[in-house]
């Protein structure tokens, strides 16, 4: 147990979360493209240009649509943001949790490590009232994590997308905050 905590010691410092910057955006972008080309994680099915990155990081860190990533050894090893859940009003309160960790970093709590500071910052946010989240039906990965935090299972939609020739379901995930 102690070697455990020792690693787990040393791991924290080998990492850091900060809010992102614009300069940020080509490394979200890869992590989130490589993710499109070679996993279902997200639905997209071709790569969003840098153009669409720009909007997307322009509505993030403002209001309660917070945008940071986590470093080590200088790259950028993950990301995770709460974005506007939907357009109208009434939604304000919700946001839309989304997470990504590159291929290379995973399987050492990064993933968590967003997720905590994410949540931290949105229970001393007044503006937000509930975190939704949507996986893709049998990434049991994410749902682990989504658990460990709390978040409580509210439905599937079944074969709400197709990706590689396969239907694929959405298991919906919710915190309130």
């Amino acid at each position: 147990m102690l070697l455990f905590l020792k690693s787990t010691l040393i791991m924290k410092k080998n990492y850091s979360i900060r809010t992102a910057v614009y300069k940020d955006i080509s490394a979200i972008s890869d992590i989130y493209n490589d993710e499109v080309k070679n996993g279902t994680a997200t639905f997209d099915i071709s790569p969003k240009p840098f153009s669409e990155w720009e909007v997307w990081f322009s509505d993030h860190n403002i209001n309660n649509h917070p945008l940071i990533v986590i470093e080590t050894d200088g790259k950028i090893a993950g990301y995770a943001s709460l974005s506007s859940y939907r357009e109208k009003e009434a939604y304000a309160g919700t946001t839309e949790l989304s997470v990504y960790v590159a291929k290379d970093f995973r399987g050492r709590g990064f993933a968590s490590a967003l997720l905590s500071n994410l949540i931290l910052q949105a229970k001393n946010d007044p503006r937000t009232h509930l975190i939704v989240s949507v996986i893709t039906g049998g990434n049991e990965a994410s749902i682990h994590l989504h658990k460990k935090f709390g978040f409580t299972y509210c439905g599937t939609i079944h074969e709400a997308g197709k990706k590689f020739g396969k239907f694929l379901n959405i298991d919906n995930y919710e915190l309130i905050v």
